[in-house]
Protein backbone atom coordinates (compact mmCIF):
# COMPACT_ATOMS: atom_id res chain seq x y z
CA UNK A 1 0.00 0.00 0.00
CA UNK A 2 1.43 3.37 -1.02
CA UNK A 3 2.10 5.95 1.63
CA UNK A 4 0.01 9.13 1.29
CA UNK A 5 1.65 12.08 -0.45
CA UNK A 6 1.64 15.69 0.72
CA UNK A 7 -1.97 16.20 -0.33
CA UNK A 8 -3.00 13.03 1.45
CA UNK A 9 -1.27 14.10 4.65
CA UNK A 10 -2.91 17.54 4.46
CA UNK A 11 -6.34 15.91 4.11
CA UNK A 12 -5.58 13.57 7.03
CA UNK A 13 -4.34 16.50 9.13
CA UNK A 14 -7.37 18.58 8.23
CA UNK A 15 -9.72 15.74 9.19
CA UNK A 16 -7.92 15.29 12.51
CA UNK A 17 -8.05 19.05 13.05
CA UNK A 18 -11.82 19.07 12.48
CA UNK A 19 -12.36 16.27 15.00
CA UNK A 20 -10.06 17.70 17.68
CA UNK A 21 -11.34 21.24 17.17
CA UNK A 22 -14.99 20.21 17.48
CA UNK A 23 -14.27 18.12 20.58
CA UNK A 24 -12.55 21.05 22.29
CA UNK A 25 -15.32 23.44 21.19
CA UNK A 26 -18.07 21.25 22.68
CA UNK A 27 -16.28 19.74 25.69
CA UNK A 28 -14.00 22.53 26.91
CA UNK A 29 -14.97 26.00 28.02
CA UNK A 30 -14.21 29.28 26.28
CA UNK A 31 -11.03 29.74 28.33
CA UNK A 32 -9.50 26.40 27.29
CA UNK A 33 -10.60 26.87 23.70
CA UNK A 34 -8.75 30.19 23.61
CA UNK A 35 -5.70 28.64 25.28
CA UNK A 36 -5.66 25.80 22.76
CA UNK A 37 -5.96 28.27 19.89
CA UNK A 38 -3.06 30.33 21.26
CA UNK A 39 -0.78 27.28 21.47
CA UNK A 40 -1.72 26.15 17.97
CA UNK A 41 -0.81 29.63 16.71
CA UNK A 42 2.84 28.82 17.52
CA UNK A 43 2.83 26.17 14.78
CA UNK A 44 1.07 28.40 12.26
CA UNK A 45 3.45 31.30 13.00
CA UNK A 46 6.48 29.06 12.36
CA UNK A 47 5.02 27.90 9.04
CA UNK A 48 4.28 31.47 7.97
CA UNK A 49 7.80 32.57 8.87
CA UNK A 50 9.17 29.80 6.68
CA UNK A 51 6.93 30.95 3.81
CA UNK A 52 8.10 34.55 4.27
CA UNK A 53 11.69 33.31 4.13
CA UNK A 54 11.14 32.11 0.55
CA UNK A 55 9.31 35.11 -0.93
CA UNK A 56 12.10 37.60 -1.67
CA UNK A 57 14.74 35.29 -3.25
CA UNK A 58 12.13 33.38 -5.25
CA UNK A 59 10.48 36.48 -6.73
CA UNK A 60 13.84 38.05 -7.61
CA UNK A 61 15.55 35.00 -9.16
CA UNK A 62 12.55 33.73 -11.13
CA UNK A 63 11.49 37.15 -12.42
CA UNK A 64 15.00 38.16 -13.53
CA UNK A 65 15.56 34.87 -15.38
CA UNK A 66 12.11 35.08 -16.98
CA UNK A 67 12.75 38.58 -18.33
CA UNK A 68 16.34 37.91 -19.40
CA UNK A 69 15.47 34.72 -21.29
CA UNK A 70 12.94 36.61 -23.37
CA UNK A 71 15.79 38.66 -24.79
CA UNK A 72 15.42 42.26 -25.90
CA UNK A 73 12.26 43.55 -27.54
CA UNK A 74 13.84 43.54 -31.01
CA UNK A 75 14.58 39.82 -30.76
CA UNK A 76 11.21 38.94 -29.29
CA UNK A 77 9.45 41.01 -31.96
CA UNK A 78 5.80 41.47 -32.59
CA UNK A 79 4.80 37.95 -31.48
CA UNK A 80 6.25 38.55 -28.03
CA UNK A 81 4.49 41.91 -27.73
CA UNK A 82 1.12 40.47 -28.75
CA UNK A 83 1.57 37.48 -26.46
CA UNK A 84 2.43 39.55 -23.39
CA UNK A 85 -0.43 41.98 -24.09
CA UNK A 86 -2.88 39.08 -24.25
CA UNK A 87 -1.46 37.53 -21.08
CA UNK A 88 -1.71 40.78 -19.14
CA UNK A 89 -5.29 41.30 -20.29
CA UNK A 90 -6.30 37.75 -19.35
CA UNK A 91 -4.61 38.07 -15.94
CA UNK A 92 -6.39 41.36 -15.29
CA UNK A 93 -9.77 39.86 -16.19
CA UNK A 94 -9.15 36.83 -13.97
CA UNK A 95 -8.07 38.87 -10.95
CA UNK A 96 -10.87 41.39 -11.42
CA UNK A 97 -13.47 38.61 -11.64
CA UNK A 98 -12.25 37.17 -8.34
CA UNK A 99 -12.48 40.54 -6.59
CA UNK A 100 -15.93 41.35 -8.03
CA UNK A 101 -17.45 38.02 -7.02
CA UNK A 102 -16.01 38.14 -3.51
CA UNK A 103 -17.32 41.70 -3.09
CA UNK A 104 -20.78 40.48 -4.10
CA UNK A 105 -20.94 37.39 -1.87
CA UNK A 106 -18.89 38.78 1.08
CA UNK A 107 -18.20 35.19 2.10
CA UNK A 108 -15.46 35.99 4.62
CA UNK A 109 -17.67 38.37 6.63
CA UNK A 110 -19.31 35.44 8.45
CA UNK A 111 -16.05 34.43 10.17
CA UNK A 112 -15.37 37.57 12.25
CA UNK A 113 -11.84 36.46 13.16
CA UNK A 114 -9.81 38.51 15.66
CA UNK A 115 -6.58 40.04 14.35
CA UNK A 116 -3.83 37.75 15.73
CA UNK A 117 -1.12 40.27 16.56
CA UNK A 118 -1.40 43.99 15.91
CA UNK A 119 2.39 44.33 15.79
CA UNK A 120 2.61 41.97 12.82
CA UNK A 121 -0.78 42.56 11.22
CA UNK A 122 -1.63 46.18 11.70
CA UNK A 123 -4.93 47.77 10.90
CA UNK A 124 -5.61 48.12 7.21
CA UNK A 125 -6.58 51.74 7.75
CA UNK A 126 -2.94 52.55 8.37
CA UNK A 127 -2.07 51.31 4.91
CA UNK A 128 -5.08 52.81 3.15
CA UNK A 129 -4.41 56.34 4.38
CA UNK A 130 -1.21 56.54 2.36
CA UNK A 131 -1.38 59.22 -0.30
CA UNK A 132 -0.96 58.32 -3.96
CA UNK A 133 2.38 60.14 -3.98
CA UNK A 134 3.64 58.19 -0.98
CA UNK A 135 2.57 54.88 -2.50
CA UNK A 136 4.21 55.57 -5.87
CA UNK A 137 7.50 56.70 -4.35
CA UNK A 138 7.49 53.71 -1.98
CA UNK A 139 7.29 51.32 -4.94
CA UNK A 140 10.81 52.31 -6.05
CA UNK A 141 13.54 50.89 -3.77
CA UNK A 142 16.21 53.09 -2.21
CA UNK A 143 18.15 49.94 -1.28
CA UNK A 144 17.80 46.49 -2.78
CA UNK A 145 19.16 44.90 0.40
CA UNK A 146 16.59 46.76 2.50
CA UNK A 147 13.79 45.63 0.14
CA UNK A 148 14.92 42.00 0.42
CA UNK A 149 15.21 42.19 4.20
CA UNK A 150 11.73 43.67 4.60
CA UNK A 151 10.10 41.47 1.92
CA UNK A 152 8.97 44.60 0.06
CA UNK A 153 7.56 42.64 -2.83
CA UNK A 154 6.86 45.51 -5.27
CA UNK A 155 10.28 47.07 -4.70
CA UNK A 156 11.87 43.69 -5.47
CA UNK A 157 9.81 43.45 -8.67
CA UNK A 158 10.92 46.92 -9.81
CA UNK A 159 14.59 46.10 -9.21
CA UNK A 160 14.20 42.68 -10.88
CA UNK A 161 12.70 44.27 -14.02
CA UNK A 162 15.65 46.67 -14.39
CA UNK A 163 18.11 43.91 -13.55
CA UNK A 164 16.53 41.41 -15.98
CA UNK A 165 16.50 43.85 -18.90
CA UNK A 166 20.09 44.91 -18.22
CA UNK A 167 21.22 41.29 -17.94
CA UNK A 168 19.69 40.48 -21.33
CA UNK A 169 21.25 43.61 -22.85
CA UNK A 170 24.87 42.66 -22.08
CA UNK A 171 24.63 39.40 -24.02
CA UNK A 172 26.99 36.52 -23.25
CA UNK A 173 28.27 37.99 -19.99
CA UNK A 174 24.72 38.16 -18.73
CA UNK A 175 24.05 34.51 -19.60
CA UNK A 176 26.61 33.43 -17.02
CA UNK A 177 24.67 35.19 -14.27
CA UNK A 178 21.35 33.84 -15.58
CA UNK A 179 22.67 30.30 -15.16
CA UNK A 180 23.54 31.16 -11.56
CA UNK A 181 20.05 32.55 -10.96
CA UNK A 182 18.54 29.46 -12.61
CA UNK A 183 20.39 27.35 -10.07
CA UNK A 184 19.25 29.68 -7.28
CA UNK A 185 15.65 29.29 -8.40
CA UNK A 186 15.96 25.50 -8.34
CA UNK A 187 17.48 25.65 -4.86
CA UNK A 188 14.66 27.87 -3.59
CA UNK A 189 12.11 25.48 -5.12
CA UNK A 190 13.77 22.63 -3.25
CA UNK A 191 13.59 24.72 -0.06
CA UNK A 192 9.89 25.27 -0.83
CA UNK A 193 9.46 21.49 -1.01
CA UNK A 194 11.05 21.14 2.43
CA UNK A 195 8.89 23.91 3.88
CA UNK A 196 5.75 22.24 2.54
CA UNK A 197 6.53 19.20 4.68
CA UNK A 198 5.33 21.37 7.58
CA UNK A 199 2.05 22.11 5.76
CA UNK A 200 0.06 19.15 7.20
CA UNK A 201 0.99 20.16 10.75
CA UNK A 202 0.10 23.78 9.97
CA UNK A 203 -3.21 22.67 8.43
CA UNK A 204 -4.04 20.68 11.58
CA UNK A 205 -3.15 23.62 13.82
CA UNK A 206 -5.13 26.17 11.75
CA UNK A 207 -8.28 24.05 11.34
CA UNK A 208 -8.39 22.78 14.92
CA UNK A 209 -7.79 26.29 16.29
CA UNK A 210 -10.56 27.93 14.28
CA UNK A 211 -13.06 25.12 14.96
CA UNK A 212 -12.32 25.17 18.68
CA UNK A 213 -13.30 28.85 18.71
CA UNK A 214 -16.02 29.03 16.05
CA UNK A 215 -17.56 25.56 16.06
CA UNK A 216 -19.06 23.64 13.10
CA UNK A 217 -20.41 26.78 11.40
CA UNK A 218 -16.99 27.28 9.77
CA UNK A 219 -17.49 24.05 7.76
CA UNK A 220 -20.48 25.63 6.02
CA UNK A 221 -18.22 28.51 4.97
CA UNK A 222 -15.72 26.01 3.49
CA UNK A 223 -18.46 24.40 1.41
CA UNK A 224 -19.70 27.76 0.19
CA UNK A 225 -16.14 28.83 -0.69
CA UNK A 226 -15.54 25.74 -2.84
CA UNK A 227 -18.93 26.02 -4.57
CA UNK A 228 -18.61 29.73 -5.34
CA UNK A 229 -15.01 29.30 -6.53
CA UNK A 230 -16.00 26.55 -8.99
CA UNK A 231 -18.87 28.68 -10.30
CA UNK A 232 -16.38 31.56 -10.72
CA UNK A 233 -14.03 29.25 -12.64
CA UNK A 234 -16.91 28.30 -14.96
CA UNK A 235 -17.70 31.98 -15.52
CA UNK A 236 -14.03 32.65 -16.31
CA UNK A 237 -14.04 29.84 -18.88
CA UNK A 238 -17.07 31.40 -20.56
CA UNK A 239 -15.38 34.82 -20.59
CA UNK A 240 -12.15 33.44 -22.09
CA UNK A 241 -14.09 31.48 -24.68
CA UNK A 242 -16.20 34.52 -25.56
CA UNK A 243 -13.21 36.84 -25.97
CA UNK A 244 -11.31 34.21 -27.98
CA UNK A 245 -14.39 33.68 -30.18
CA UNK A 246 -14.10 37.31 -31.31
CA UNK A 247 -10.70 36.42 -32.81
CA UNK A 248 -10.91 32.80 -33.93
CA UNK A 249 -14.67 32.12 -34.17
CA UNK A 250 -15.77 28.48 -34.06
CA UNK A 251 -12.14 27.41 -33.88
CA UNK A 252 -12.59 27.84 -30.10
CA UNK A 253 -14.60 24.60 -30.01
CA UNK A 254 -12.00 22.76 -32.12
CA UNK A 255 -9.21 23.78 -29.74
CA UNK A 256 -11.19 22.80 -26.64
CA UNK A 257 -12.16 19.47 -28.19
CA UNK A 258 -8.53 18.62 -28.93
CA UNK A 259 -7.23 19.62 -25.49
CA UNK A 260 -10.13 18.23 -23.40
CA UNK A 261 -8.17 15.14 -22.31
CA UNK A 262 -5.25 17.32 -21.23
CA UNK A 263 -7.60 19.63 -19.31
CA UNK A 264 -8.93 16.55 -17.51
CA UNK A 265 -5.36 15.39 -16.83
CA UNK A 266 -4.50 18.76 -15.31
CA UNK A 267 -7.69 18.63 -13.23
CA UNK A 268 -7.14 15.14 -11.82
CA UNK A 269 -3.42 15.67 -11.09
CA UNK A 270 -3.89 19.30 -9.91
CA UNK A 271 -0.94 20.21 -12.13
CA UNK A 272 -1.10 22.18 -15.38
CA UNK A 273 2.53 21.17 -16.02
CA UNK A 274 1.38 17.53 -16.38
CA UNK A 275 -0.43 18.52 -19.59
CA UNK A 276 2.42 20.54 -21.12
CA UNK A 277 4.34 17.79 -22.98
CA UNK A 278 1.33 16.85 -25.10
CA UNK A 279 -0.24 20.30 -25.36
CA UNK A 280 1.91 21.43 -28.31
CA UNK A 281 0.85 18.33 -30.24
CA UNK A 282 -2.84 18.92 -29.47
CA UNK A 283 -2.60 22.56 -30.59
CA UNK A 284 -0.81 21.55 -33.80
CA UNK A 285 -3.75 19.25 -34.47
CA UNK A 286 -6.00 22.30 -34.04
CA UNK A 287 -4.18 24.17 -36.81
CA UNK A 288 -1.58 26.09 -34.77
CA UNK A 289 1.95 26.04 -36.26
CA UNK A 290 4.59 24.59 -33.94
CA UNK A 291 6.98 27.54 -34.37
CA UNK A 292 4.47 29.92 -32.74
CA UNK A 293 3.05 27.50 -30.17
CA UNK A 294 6.56 26.56 -29.02
CA UNK A 295 7.16 30.24 -28.27
CA UNK A 296 3.78 31.14 -26.75
CA UNK A 297 3.21 28.11 -24.49
CA UNK A 298 6.42 28.34 -22.41
CA UNK A 299 5.70 32.04 -21.87
CA UNK A 300 2.14 31.12 -20.95
CA UNK A 301 3.32 28.68 -18.32
CA UNK A 302 5.36 31.49 -16.78
CA UNK A 303 3.10 34.50 -17.30
CA UNK A 304 -0.47 33.34 -18.01
CA UNK A 305 -2.01 31.15 -15.32
CA UNK A 306 -5.59 32.42 -15.41
CA UNK A 307 -6.97 29.99 -12.83
CA UNK A 308 -4.28 30.98 -10.34
CA UNK A 309 -4.95 34.67 -10.99
CA UNK A 310 -8.66 34.22 -10.21
CA UNK A 311 -7.81 32.37 -7.01
CA UNK A 312 -5.37 35.03 -5.82
CA UNK A 313 -7.94 37.81 -6.07
CA UNK A 314 -10.59 35.53 -4.60
CA UNK A 315 -8.51 34.34 -1.64
CA UNK A 316 -6.90 37.70 -0.78
CA UNK A 317 -10.24 39.46 -0.39
CA UNK A 318 -11.75 36.49 1.46
CA UNK A 319 -8.98 36.65 4.07
CA UNK A 320 -9.36 40.42 4.46
CA UNK A 321 -13.11 39.97 4.96
CA UNK A 322 -12.52 37.19 7.50
CA UNK A 323 -10.63 39.68 9.69
CA UNK A 324 -13.28 42.39 9.21
CA UNK A 325 -10.91 44.47 7.07
CA UNK A 326 -13.16 46.12 4.52
CA UNK A 327 -10.84 47.47 1.86
CA UNK A 328 -11.65 50.60 -0.09
CA UNK A 329 -12.09 50.42 -3.87
CA UNK A 330 -8.72 52.11 -4.38
CA UNK A 331 -6.97 49.65 -2.07
CA UNK A 332 -8.55 46.70 -3.89
CA UNK A 333 -7.42 48.03 -7.27
CA UNK A 334 -3.90 48.48 -5.88
CA UNK A 335 -3.97 44.93 -4.52
CA UNK A 336 -5.10 43.68 -7.93
CA UNK A 337 -2.17 45.39 -9.65
CA UNK A 338 0.28 44.08 -7.04
CA UNK A 339 -0.97 40.52 -7.52
CA UNK A 340 -0.77 40.86 -11.29
CA UNK A 341 2.85 42.05 -11.15
CA UNK A 342 4.19 39.74 -8.45
CA UNK A 343 2.52 36.62 -9.82
CA UNK A 344 4.45 36.99 -13.08
CA UNK A 345 7.64 36.19 -11.21
CA UNK A 346 6.61 32.88 -9.71
CA UNK A 347 3.88 31.55 -11.98
CA UNK A 348 4.21 27.80 -12.49
CA UNK A 349 6.10 27.32 -9.23
CA UNK A 350 4.61 24.65 -6.94
CA UNK A 351 2.40 26.35 -4.33
CA UNK A 352 3.20 29.68 -6.03
CA UNK A 353 -0.19 31.14 -5.15
CA UNK A 354 0.56 30.64 -1.45
CA UNK A 355 3.84 32.55 -1.72
CA UNK A 356 2.40 35.39 -3.84
CA UNK A 357 -0.65 35.88 -1.63
CA UNK A 358 1.53 35.82 1.51
CA UNK A 359 3.69 38.62 0.14
CA UNK A 360 0.67 40.68 -0.93
CA UNK A 361 -1.17 40.25 2.38
CA UNK A 362 1.94 41.42 4.20
CA UNK A 363 2.10 44.56 2.07
CA UNK A 364 -1.49 45.46 2.99
CA UNK A 365 -1.08 44.49 6.68
CA UNK A 366 -3.63 41.67 6.45
CA UNK A 367 -2.90 38.70 8.79
CA UNK A 368 -1.20 35.94 6.83
CA UNK A 369 -2.67 33.38 9.24
CA UNK A 370 -5.79 33.55 7.07
CA UNK A 371 -3.92 31.64 4.36
CA UNK A 372 -3.91 28.56 6.55
CA UNK A 373 -7.71 28.51 6.61
CA UNK A 374 -7.59 27.64 2.90
CA UNK A 375 -4.66 25.22 3.07
CA UNK A 376 -6.85 22.23 3.89
CA UNK A 377 -9.03 22.69 0.78
CA UNK A 378 -6.21 23.89 -1.47
CA UNK A 379 -6.04 20.58 -3.38
CA UNK A 380 -9.72 20.83 -4.37
CA UNK A 381 -9.22 24.44 -5.46
CA UNK A 382 -5.95 23.63 -7.24
CA UNK A 383 -7.67 21.07 -9.48
CA UNK A 384 -9.90 23.78 -10.93
CA UNK A 385 -7.01 26.28 -11.15
CA UNK A 386 -4.81 23.82 -13.06
CA UNK A 387 -7.50 22.90 -15.59
CA UNK A 388 -8.21 26.60 -16.16
CA UNK A 389 -4.52 27.31 -16.75
CA UNK A 390 -4.47 24.75 -19.57
CA UNK A 391 -7.66 26.18 -21.14
CA UNK A 392 -6.32 29.75 -20.91
CA UNK A 393 -2.95 28.94 -22.49
CA UNK A 394 -4.51 26.82 -25.25
CA UNK A 395 -6.92 29.58 -26.30
CA UNK A 396 -4.15 32.20 -26.03
CA UNK A 397 -1.91 30.17 -28.38
CA UNK A 398 -4.69 29.87 -30.96
CA UNK A 399 -5.48 33.60 -30.79
CA UNK A 400 -1.82 34.60 -31.25
CA UNK A 401 -1.57 32.24 -34.25
CA UNK A 402 -4.67 33.94 -35.72
CA UNK A 403 -3.16 37.40 -35.14
CA UNK A 404 -0.13 36.23 -37.10
CA UNK A 405 -2.30 34.87 -39.91
CA UNK A 406 -0.94 31.38 -39.27
CA UNK A 407 -4.02 29.57 -37.89
CA UNK A 408 -5.13 26.89 -40.33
Amino acid sequence: MNRPGLTGWIIIAMTAGIIIGLLIHHKAGIYWSEQFSDYMSIITDIFLRLIKMIIAPLVFSSLVTGIAKMGDTKAVGRIGAKTLAWFLGASLISLLLGLIIMNIVNLGDTLNLPIPDLSEAGKIENGSTLSFKTFITHVFPRSFIESMANNEILQIVVFAIFFGIATAAIGEKGKVFIRVLDSLTEIILKVTTYVMYVAPLAAFAAVSAILSLKGPEILITYGKFIGIFYLSILLLWLLLMGISYLWIGKKVYVVLKNVKELVLLAFTTASSEAAFPRLIEALEKSGCPKRIVSFVLPLGYSFNLDGSMLYMGFASLFIAQAYNMHLSFGTQVTMLLVLMLTSKGVAGVPRAALVVIAGTLSMFHIPQQGLLLLLGIDQILDMARSATNVVGNSLASAVICKMEGALE
